[in-house]
């Protein structure tokens, strides 16, 4: 033994029976003055209750503070190593002792102190025994003001710590080393750090467990690179998740706050938000719009600016400067631009001595730059962290707010094409006029939410002679404005060949042959056009519904009696096929009857059943409504997902009838002298109907229209007349022969007759028919 070392012997009892020439250079006392005395004797400070065990060295092992004969402290560090008797029963132990300043000279002990780990060694009541150089650091503290100190008094009793002080008295008391990972507070720089953290028993000679080792290795920075790649890996998937630009604002200081800042917001420029708005101007000061903030506790900084509101960002601030150059800035207490900025902004209670610690000590600024545009920006503070912003967490915040910026973006130009589109879907779907004479109108026009952009859904209601009318309903394939144009172009075709007043079958053929002439003169980037159509025809006076379809989902009928069903038809391919007949289906209609028409909107859709929607639809049209209006309410409550897929139209019609007293009709021999027979029927007729004060106009086209039938048509020949909201005269002829109006010259004597009725009625034409042609002509009816 040196100077710096001692061995004593002690017996069972703790009774000192060997004492080496090194214990008494250590402690002054000789051999003769410390054997046969307690060993405890010789301490300045008794040991606590529990630090000894029964059956265990009466001195714990680490460190104890001994007397020096001449009456000094000494801080000593000891060990202990059991003596076997008979029998195998402890018979005393051998002590060892040096001061707890001294190196260790030996192999072992020289690795222990310059280990670039920090390693420290415990009792079994999680008590500081040995700590080397490394670990003091990491403690912050020294070895002679930890040692002796329990692991939560020292560490601080933060979760991670109490995790470690568990796992160790799980290893004191198993026998089996364990191993953990740990992000907590370090004592030294007051910053978090992450550790590596292996912990295992230690044990006598007899094998007993008489403490616990730990070994940490720093993995701060191995932790934050995984981090910053989970958190990458994150916003993959976190962000963008709508077409929303709030919603991905909302989800990009989700992200950030509490894992990277304690404060986050992020502010947008008011044009990325309207969707018509001008571009920006390169204002001094800019103006933008908080859309969203989040803080990680009631400590964090304060939302000074509420969500919806403007807020001005002076030159020198961050967030002007990240925007003005296109990158992440870093700013930090003690930085001239951000003091300003903070004194600014930080609200008057956090201007007192009292609550400095609180303040904001860090800032972020990342503008939100997509497709070389500048949305916004997003800020980033820290004041409850220590830890200031490095280049690291820049480049980090740059790639999340780049995948942030493109998902604003997207929200911008889906917004910006939605709002063309509905504006441009708008000024083309018809401006259905309430009152027809042959139908009552209810419509819904819903157009979808989702991403996929408005649809090419349409419908029509087209006033036809003889108080007929025109029932359309279309959805053109795609979505956005390609669709929506196609949409205004079927639309326009539709008018076009109603006015001809085809029969349904046919007007699909030619709209069909439209369709098809369309995408031959599409370019090639252009996706290949298609479209579904219906198209009816109702007679209020003969009361018969004519439906051909392009296909497109048949009508639902519900008749007045309460019975609802579809009405049964051949519907031909959809438009754009070519080459393919279609055919029409006739139905006579009791007065009332309700016929919905709607596009696949309504019914089909991502795991939907459609025969069981279609059932859905006939169920809801038969649930009792106060009015028309009211029943297109009911259908879509009961018959449409929450979420549509697809752009919904629904048109429901309640056909109206024409009485006997409406309508009169006689047949015409072709005899000239049957014009002046026709016109006092004529006249007859409305002096029945009380509609004498028209009666010169009415003579005057009877007279012309069957004088022209007598004269260049085939018999039979037929007059019609139909009063309702207008007075209306129709002479059919089995000619095909369609006449027209010409110029009659100052000695023609004749030529002036169509001419004439043109003047003097609103409106006149002719249709064909099978077996010949209608000419009819309409007249205002006197106010009363």
């Amino acid at each position: 033994m040196d100077d710096a070392s001692a061995a004593l012997v002690v017996d069972a009892r703790g009774v000192v029976t060997g004492w080496s020439e090194g214990a008494r250079r250590l402690t002054g006392f000789s051999a003769d003055e410390a054997v046969g005395r307690p060993v405890r004797d010789l301490l300045a400070e008794q040991p606590g209750s529990g630090a000894t065990r029964p059956g265990g060295p009466p001195l714990p092992a680490g460190v104890v503070t001994a007397r020096h004969r001449d009456g000094h402290a000494m801080t000593l560090r000891t060990e202990a190593v059991p003596l076997r008797g008979p029998g195998d029963e402890t018979a005393g132990f051998v002590i060892t002792a040096a001061p707890a300043d001294a190196r260790e000279t030996s192999l072992g002990g020289t690795v222990f102190e310059q280990s670039s780990l920090p390693v420290s060694v415990f009792d079994t009541e999680h008590r500081f025994v040995r700590l080397n150089a490394a670990a003091c650091e990491a403690m912050g503290g020294s070895e002679e003001t930890l040692l002796g100190r329990t692991f939560l008094d020292a560490a601080g009793r933060s979760e991670a710590n109490r995790v470690i002080d568990r796992n160790m008295g799980t290893v004191a008391e198993t026998g089996r080393p364990m191993r953990d990972e740990t992000y907590s507070q370090a004592g030294a720089d007051h910053g978090r750090r992450a550790w590596d953290v292996e912990m295992w028993p230690l044990r006598d000679t007899t094998g007993r467990v008489t403490g616990t080792a730990l070994a940490g290795l720093d993995s701060t920075e191995q932790h934050g690179a995984r981090r910053r790649l989970a958190l990458i890996d994150e916003a993959t998937t976190a962000l963008g998740t709508t077409l929303d630009a709030v919603r991905t604002a909302e989800e990009l200081v989700a992200l950030l706050v509490p894992d990277f800042a304690d404060f986050a917001a992020v502010d947008l420029l008011d044009w990325v938000l309207d969707a018509e708005a001008p571009p920006p101007r390169d204002d001094l000061d800019i103006v933008m719009r908080r859309v969203a903030h989040a803080s990680a506790g009631p400590d964090a900084p304060a939302r000074v600016v509420p969500l919806g509101r403007t807020d001005v960002y002076p030159p020198y601030s961050p967030p002007a400067m990240a925007l003005r150059e296109g990158r992440a800035v870093l700013a930090r207490r003690g930085e001239p631009g951000f003091d300003r900025w903070m004194a600014e902004r930080e609200p008057q209670s956090l201007r007192t001595e009292k609550a400095r610690a609180s303040r904001i000590h860090a800032e972020l600024a990342v503008p939100l730059l997509a497709r070389g545009t500048t949305l916004g920006v997003a800020v980033a503070l820290r004041n409850l962290r220590p830890e200031e912003f490095v280049e690291d967490d820049a480049v980090l915040a740059e790639e999340i707010a780049g995948r942030a910026a493109v998902s604003v973006d997207n929200a911008r130009r889906f917004a910006r094409e939605r709002a063309t589109a509905m504006t441009l879907q708008n000024s083309l779907l018809p401006k259905v006029r309430p009152g027809q004479a042959a139908v009552e109108i209810a419509h819904r026009y819903l157009p979808t939410a989702s991403a996929a952009g408005i649809g090419g859904d349409w419908f029509d209601v087209i006033p036809l002679s003889g108080t007929r009318v025109a029932l359309v309903v279309g959805d053109v394939v795609g979505h956005g404005i390609p669709s929506t144009a196609t949409m205004g172009r079927l639309c326009t075709a539709v008018r076009t060949l109603a006015d001809v007043d085809l029969p349904p079958e046919e007007l699909l053929t030619h709209l069909d042959d439209l369709v098809t002439h369309l995408t031959a003169d599409e370019r090639d980037d252009v996706p290949e056009l298609g479209a579904t159509c219906l198209y009816a025809v109702y007679d209020p006076v003969s009361r018969l519904l004519t439906v051909a379809a392009a296909g497109h989902p048949p009508p639902a009928l519900l008749l007045p009696g309460g019975t609802c069903r579809l009405v049964p038809l051949n519907a031909g391919p959809p438009l754009g096929v070519g080459s393919m007949p279609f055919e029409a289906t006739e139905l006579k209609l009791p007065e009332g009857s309700v016929v919905a028409f709607y596009t696949d909107g309504l019914v089909d859709g991502r795991g939907r059943d459609v025969d069981h929607a279609t059932q859905e639809l006939c169920r809801a049209l038969t649930v009792p409504a106060g009015s028309l209006d009211a029943q297109c309410d009911v259908v879509l409550k009961h018959v449409l997902p929450e979420e549509p897929g697809d752009d919904v139209a629904l048109l429901l019609v309640r056909t109206r009838a024409l009485g006997a007293g409406q309508v009169a009709a006689r047949d015409v021999a072709r005899d000239p002298e049957e014009v002046a027979a026709v016109r006092k029927w004529a006249l007859d007729l409305l002096s029945a109907w009380d509609l004498d004060d028209i009666s010169f106009v009415t003579e005057l086209v009877v007279s012309e229209l069957i004088t022209n039938a007598i004269r260049y048509g085939e018999t039979p020949i037929r007059v019609r007349l139909i009063r309702d909201r207008t007075l209306i005269c129709e002479v059919t002829d089995s000619s095909s022969t369609s006449p027209h109006l010409r110029r009659a010259h100052a000695f023609d004597e004749g030529g002036r007759g169509l001419l004439l009725v043109a003047q003097l009625t609103q409106r006149w034409g002719s249709r064909q028919a099978d077996g010949g042609k209608t000419i009819w002509a309409e007249q205002a009816l006197p106010r009363r």
